[in-house]
């Protein structure tokens, strides 16, 4: 069976974040992933996932200024500096809670910026941030978003992520496959998940169209989650999703 992480940034809503740990132990959760822990010292995230028992196994780097727009900056040109400080900050949060491995979210496309360009300092970043990541025992991921959800987002196919990384040459560089975004923009998961298994370092779920749990839309989540664990996949699947009701 695959390994289930709950996502406590949209999962267990109903506390305060750094009660979601005890929530997720609570409900049954060994593994906990989040998006953003920014906002809180990383001691005293590092103090409630160990006082709760569970283990973080992913969240993501510094991606901007939300209110802004901002949905990850590693392709925007002017935010090198930036992102190379949001590096550093992640890795600090990283190993207060032992998480092995961060996500990188490429950002909104701006205008009057030629694609050529942004991919460009994408893959400079990346590279800077693989190496970083990898000297701190930490493995980076990139991940493909729809644009339905995130109107402009720069990264939005598996394929495309399969040419970023080709073209950045890491070995410490892996794609973050979220079912919901994949289902939305390409379909076809399971024989993706299948070609692309010794590229993925992590899976998230939700179902489609509306970002609910399991069950509530069209995935076939009992034979998908089978044949993803058939198929030999070793990793963590993260549920983030919106629970229609109280999470439990």
């Amino acid at each position: 069976m695959p390994k289930l992480a709950a996502n406590v940034s949209l999962l267990f809503t109903e506390s305060e974040f750094l009660e979601r740990f005890s929530a997720a132990a609570n409900a049954g959760f060994r593994f906990v992933e989040y998006q953003f822990p920014y906002a809180w010292p990383a001691a005293e995230v590092a103090a409630r996932t160990l006082g709760a028992g569970v283990e973080v196994v992913l969240h993501n780097l510094p991606a901007g200024d939300a209110a802004k727009g901002d949905r990850g900056i590693d392709c925007l040109p002017g935010r090198q500096s930036e992102f190379r400080e949001g590096v550093e900050r992640a890795i600090e949060y990283a190993r207060e809670v032992h998480c092995p491995r961060l996500n990188c979210l490429a950002g909104v496309t701006p205008r009057g910026v030629a694609r050529e360009r942004l991919q460009e300092i994408f893959v400079e970043n990346l590279r800077y941030a693989a190496g970083k990541l990898r000297s701190a025992g930490i493995r980076l991921l990139i991940e493909p978003i729809n644009p339905r959800t995130v109107p402009g987002f720069f990264l939005n196919t598996s394929r495309h992520a399969e040419e970023i990384i080709d073209v950045t040459a890491s070995d410490n560089l892996s794609i973050q496959y979220d079912l919901f975004h994949m289902q939305i923009v390409e379909g076809d998961l399971a024989k993706t998940i299948e070609r692309l298994l010794p590229k993925i370092g992590h899976m998230q779920l939700a179902d489609v169209p509306d970002r609910h749990e399991p069950g509530t839309g069209e995935i076939n989540f009992p034979w998908l989650l089978g044949q993803i664990d058939r198929i030999g996949y070793a990793g963590w699947i993260g549920g983030e999703y919106n629970p229609l009701g109280d999470t439990v």
